[in-house]
């Protein structure tokens, strides 16, 4: 039976998490696929550990292992430690909040399963999908960490910085990754990129945004750490 990695990050999410496990949890996959949950805590300073161990024990035939850091790391190092631990034939990335729909997946799932896809980026700024409006700075700083990304790639994606990526699980582990908070993103990127063969798809998604009152973590300081990334990997090829 063929699976999909979901790796559920979290740091301080005790007033989504549940709602956002409902969701994945109710999500039918394409493909007669399963589901393998790996929430990563990074070391979370609220509730967001008692309320995940409460949601597995109410639901014990849902398959989520969760995973703990017993010091902060950053999201980067909390998605390592999820793709060690990934069994599936698939890997997709999810944030803990709120600002992305497990239902659409299966978008995402589609061009791997129909055998075109070997990895798939979910972008906010293509299709016809629902899309909360929100930082005007933050969509520009967003589109030109993306050109800067694809200059070095050599790809034409419109969102580089997406959460919702899927990849092929071995493809995934076999990458050597460093970047241990938002650098992950334009590391994977280029990462993959460079893999002989490889086949990238895009779909449109939806994206339901959060203001920094709801609990938005990135910010301008992670801006130029991913400047730097794209620098390092892209223009000097560092490993």
């Amino acid at each position: 039976m063929r699976e999909l990695t979901i790796i559920i990050p979290v740091f301080n999410e005790e007033k989504t998490i549940h709602l956002l496990l409902d969701k994945v949890k109710n999500v039918t996959l394409n493909g007669n696929l399963q589901k393998q949950i790996i929430i990563i805590d990074d070391c979370s300073t609220d509730n967001t550990k008692s309320v995940i161990n409460d949601y597995i024990t109410s639901n014990v035939e849902f398959n989520i292992q969760l995973f703990s850091h017993v010091k902060n790391k950053g999201k980067g190092a909390a998605i390592h430690t999820g793709i060690s631990k990934a069994t599936g034939d698939f890997t997709i990335i999810q944030d803990a909040d709120l600002e992305y729909n497990p239902e659409e997946y299966n978008i995402l799932l589609q061009p791997v399963l129909d055998g075109f896809a070997d990895v798939v980026y979910g972008s906010r700024f293509m299709g016809g999908n629902a899309h909360r409006v929100l930082f005007f700075w933050h969509t520009i700083g967003n589109k030109f960490l993306t050109f800067l990304s694809n200059m070095f790639s050599n790809l034409n994606l419109t969102d580089m910085e997406t959460c919702y990526k899927l990849f092929n699980t071995k493809m995934l582990q076999s990458l050597h990754l460093n970047e241990k908070r938002f650098g992950f993103e334009p590391e994977v990127t280029i990462k993959v990129s460079r893999i002989k063969k490889i086949r990238i798809y895009e779909v449109g998604i939806s994206y339901y945004g959060r203001t920094y009152d709801e609990g938005k973590k990135i910010n301008w300081k992670d801006g130029f750490r991913a400047i730097y990334c794209i620098l390092k990997y892209g223009l000097l090829r560092l490993k």
